[in-house]
């Protein structure tokens, strides 16, 4: 046992080590744009930047309605299809797993094609359009999170027992699904959402080839063009990725057990 447990912590070592190495050595290499000493004036520079500001704001907005888009697709299809539709489960589940399998430029190649110049509904063309499409696209590539998320959290709850209760009480669909399944899943829909904000945050290709003001797009040109930036930008995208990762794991703790389980 204690030689088992000895290559245990070697193997974890070797692994920490792999992941961390290279993480220190970028921070470490953000931190040398004055020559000479250490200083955060990669940071500073970063932050000060205006296009950093624009379109950090333009991804958290978009992040925020890719969310609510995602809230209001996912939960009253999960919640359906686990009351009334239990044997579409396996082709909504297929459906879902699509983006991962269908590449973000085949999308945003398809969405330029459809709806470009010649589009037949003229406010897709627009800039303001060009947002709503974006937001589709980002609400697409989070489907598998958001939707395994939301399910995962109906399987913790009898949904038949409390929508009989809820009927029972005169409540109506909407009523039984904003105010009764929504808040008993709401752990599992805040860690849907948090895995979504990671994906917007990071996201390049749909920004780029639709030409919108994101955040994935601003990474890749500053590191095109800049030393000691580009290494600052990764440490503050790690940072967020991982900072919605722990949030994910906090919430979990308060996650409810499921009704499954023997007592």
């Amino acid at each position: 046992m204690k030689s088992g447990r000895f290559w245990a912590w070697v193997t974890f070592a070797i692994g920490a080590g792999y992941f961390f190495i290279p993480l220190i050595a970028t921070f470490e290499f953000s931190l040398r744009k004055t020559r000479g000493i250490y200083s955060f004036d990669a940071y500073r520079s970063v932050f000060g930047d205006p296009h950093f500001q624009e379109s950090f704001t333009y991804s958290i907005v978009a992040a925020l309605f890719t969310i609510v888009l995602g809230v209001l697709l996912v939960v009253p299809t999960a919640y359906w299809i686990r009351l009334r539709m239990p044997q579409l489960r396996p082709i909504v589940e297929f459906i879902t797993l699509l983006p991962l399998v269908i590449p973000a430029i085949v999308i945003v190649f398809g969405y330029i094609r459809m709806y470009g110049s010649n589009s037949p509904l003229p406010f897709l063309a627009t800039t303001s359009g060009t947002n709503v499409l974006l937001v589709i696209g980002y609400a697409t590539l989070a489907l598998p999170y958001m939707y395994r998320a939301v399910d995962t959290g109906l399987r913790t709850i009898d949904v038949r027992t409390l929508t009989e209760a809820a009927q029972i009480l005169g409540a109506g669909w909407t009523t039984i699904i904003g105010r009764v399944i929504l808040p008993n899943v709401l752990i599992a829909v805040l860690s849907g959402a948090f895995l979504t904000f990671a994906i917007v945050i990071g996201e390049f290709t749909m920004a780029s080839l639709l030409n919108r003001p994101a955040f994935g797009p601003y990474l890749q040109n500053i590191g095109a063009n800049r030393a000691y930036e580009p290494a600052a930008l990764a440490i503050i995208a790690f940072v967020i990725t991982w900072g919605c990762m722990s949030l994910i794991q906090l919430l979990s703790r308060y996650a409810p057990k499921s009704s499954n389980q023997p007592r």
